[in-house]
């Protein structure tokens, strides 16, 4: 079984981060939408449950996966949705069917391509808008304000893909080409039709990058709506984000993996 439910290994950590992305003036999340992770000292992967509203989340919310054998199943060519689903089940306790998160491949492909402390997924309207507009693919590529630079670094565009085993295979790919590229995972991840994933060392780190990108969106949005975008220069940028002191003040903000 590579699934358990065991609120003893949920941390305090983790749900207060998960019940924050749910706070309703955030519009990150509504309903069951969006889900945490921490990775345990052993290396499992403590991930929301479905159908668990984020901003009302208990220890009792979560559940335990093994990251191997979710990683065997993205990439066996074999495996289908319906073996996910039986993977990510915990089985039944205190009357309710415990199962992890159809999105949690998404967490346990960071912990295979470079582990990382938190991952946090959510799908805030004012991203989503974007990256279901024709400008979607494109609208980060490159920075448009510095501030951005500093918390979310380089982000990665992954194209939509229906969540589950579909969505988990692309995304696990994606993801290994932008470690072999830049050295580590990317602070966001942006999920073309879908939301966003954002990977760091701490809550508050999940937090920077998840606001950042709400604020970036809704700038692209005003600037498109006023003639377009006109972008930062990618050279004055990777200065910017080298020198000292903006080093200093990115790990003040939370850190981050790339």
């Amino acid at each position: 079984m590579s699934a358990v439910w065991d609120p003893s290994l949920v941390g305090e950590e983790l749900v207060a981060l998960t019940r924050a992305l749910g706070e309703r003036e955030r519009d990150l999340v509504i309903l069951a939408e969006g889900n945490t992770s921490q990775r345990l000292p052993d290396g499992r992967v403590v991930v929301k449950a479905s159908g668990s509203a984020m901003r009302t989340s208990t220890a009792e919310d979560f559940v335990v996966v093994d990251v191997d054998p979710l990683v065997e199943l993205m990439r066996s060519p074999t495996a289908t949705q319906d073996d996910l689903t039986a993977a990510l089940d915990a089985g039944e306790h205190e009357g309710r069917r415990r199962r992890a998160s159809i999105e949690t491949l998404v967490h346990v492909a960071a912990q295979a391509v470079a582990p990382v402390a938190f991952v946090g997924h959510t799908h805030p309207t004012a991203v989503v808008g974007l990256l279901a507009s024709v400008h979607g693919p494109t609208a980060w590529d490159r920075h448009v304000y510095s501030d951005e630079a500093v918390v979310i670094g380089w982000p990665l565009y992954v194209p939509y893909a229906t969540p589950g085993i579909d969505l988990g295979r692309i995304y696990l790919r994606a993801l290994e080409r932008y470690a072999d590229l830049h050295g580590g995972l990317p602070t966001l991840v942006l999920l073309g039709n879908h939301g966003i994933v954002v990977n760091a060392p701490g809550p508050s780190g999940i937090e920077a990058a998840s606001e950042m990108a709400v604020k970036g969106a809704q700038v692209r949005v005003a600037a498109y709506a006023v003639g377009g975008v006109s972008p930062l220069d990618t050279s004055s940028v990777e200065k910017y984000v080298a020198r000292e002191d903006v080093v200093e003040r990115r790990a003040r903000l939370g850190g981050s993996p790339g």
